[in-house]
């Protein structure tokens, strides 16, 4: 696919064609190994297994993990709602850690649903669980919407 239809297609249509295709190129999904889940209109799911790599000064995963998971999954869930050539980038992120998460291949998932979607600014929340329901880590964002290429 070209740059050209990449800039044709909405929010939506982008993030369910990039879930579809291999994390092979540079990126954070693939640094930290983050899978899509579900992406629906508003609402994104991603999953990570931890490992060692993840491991803060106490043994256990370090909290930029979790929030780069929330931002992830919250940034996602505003994008999955713009039009094609309309873009985002994240104003203010705020995460509260509940709990540690272990670094031996538990499975975090995340979700981030969209709270309001305006013209100029969205906002989303976020959560991030362990493979037991646990609650990890939860946030809010605050975007700024702008036309692509401003």
């Amino acid at each position: 696919m070209t740059t050209t239809d990449l800039a044709a297609m909405t929010g939506l249509e982008l993030l369910r064609w990039e879930a579809e295709r291999p994390a092979d190129t540079p990126n954070i999904r693939r640094l930290l190994g983050m899978r899509f889940d579900e992406v629906d209109h508003g609402r994104i799911v991603m999953s990570l297994n931890t490992c060692p790599d993840f491991t803060n000064p106490l043994g256990t995963v370090h909290g930029g993990v979790a929030a780069t998971l929330l931002d992830s999954v919250m940034g996602c869930a505003v994008h999955s709602t713009l039009p094609a050539g309309v873009g985002y980038t994240t104003l203010e992120l705020k995460v509260n850690y509940i709990r540690a998460a272990r670094t031996d291949g538990q499975t975090l998932t995340a979700t981030g649903t969209v709270i309001h979607a305006g013209r100029r600014t969205a906002t989303a929340e976020g959560k991030v669980v362990d493979q037991h329901g646990k609650l990890i880590a939860h946030a809010t964002t605050t975007c700024m919407i702008f036309q692509a290429g401003a």
